[in-house]
């Protein structure tokens, strides 16, 4: 199984960046993908939900500090997921890192990082003047 993520970058406040994930080895319509992100070095465990979608049915999540800014979707044609950030800020400054879960479950409770299956390395975004 691989989760490749492309798409970071270093962007100036107010810009945008594109996330994608490219999954293999797993079957795209029963996970739930989404991306976690923190500061280099922080547990696994400890990471931050961003934002997820449910490939069974559609549904999204997104955490708060992101909600109106982020969007996300699925490519079914290339079991590829991506994040669109838009009007980011300094405080989006992370690594982020995607990830996946064998269920049908996208929400703020049950999204969290201890109950994921598969990890991507992550990819360094970086906003400043």
């Amino acid at each position: 199984v691989q989760l490749v993520e492309s798409g970071g970058g270093s962007v100036q406040p107010g810009g945008s960046l594109t996330l994608s994930c490219t999954t293999s080895g797993i079957t795209f319509g029963n996970y739930v993908i989404g991306w976690f992100r923190d500061a280099p070095g922080k547990e696994r465990k400890d990471r931050k939900a961003v934002s997820c979608i449910g490939n069974s049915d559609g549904r999204t999540y997104f955490s708060d500090t992101v909600k109106g800014r982020f969007t996300i979707s699925s490519d079914f044609t290339k079991n590829t997921v991506h994040l669109q950030m838009n009007d980011l800020k300094p405080e989006d400054t992370a690594v982020y890192y995607c990830a996946a879960e064998l269920t049908w479950l996208c929400n703020a409770r049950d999204f969290i990082a201890r109950d994921m299956d598969w990890w991507g390395k992550g990819s360094q975004v970086t906003v400043s003047a």
